[in-house]
């Protein structure tokens, strides 16, 4: 679990933040990336197919066809990549591992592609993982330190 201080003036407390829900949340984001790259290769004959059916007026089918093999094979690690991510990520931030934070945030920029559910989980991620720091003040809130560190950051 990762600690959370919270500083107003000179009242200062510590917050224990539980990081269990966003954790989840990539987990199942994770198998639904990874079940999407299966799909993806399962269905590789069928959009290869589709797609050569729409090259029928083309002058050179064959430069057009190897780039939809080149983008389609990287659309499916993309899915692998972010899939595994989120996964490992998932089970850091349950485990309350400090690599859980690390790897969040690469599932969230990996998870960017994906709309609506990986731009969505993405940003709550990194609204959650980034927190806002006021100014003077206001409410401080920052993660993995403590208030005596605060003066040296």
């Amino acid at each position: 679990m990762a600690t959370a201080t919270m500083a107003r003036g000179a009242a200062t407390r510590d917050v224990t933040v539980s990081y269990r829900g966003l954790g989840t949340c990539w987990i199942v984001y994770g198998a639904l990336r990874l079940g999407i790259a299966v799909w993806l290769v399962g269905f590789t004959r069928q959009a290869t197919v589709m797609f050569g059916a729409t090259l029928v007026e083309v002058a050179h089918p064959e430069s057009l066809m190897a780039m939809f093999h080149v983008f389609y094979l990287l659309a499916i690690i993309l899915s692998v990549a972010s899939g595994v991510t989120a996964l490992l990520a998932g089970l850091a931030l349950l485990a309350g591992r400090r690599s859980g934070r690390i790897l969040a945030i690469v599932a969230a920029f990996l998870s960017l592609s994906e709309l609506p559910i990986g731009i969505t989980l993405a940003l709550y991620t990194l609204l959650v993982l980034f927190p806002p720091v006021a100014g003077e003040g206001g409410m401080t809130v920052v993660v993995g330190r403590s208030s005596n560190d605060l003066s040296t950051a």
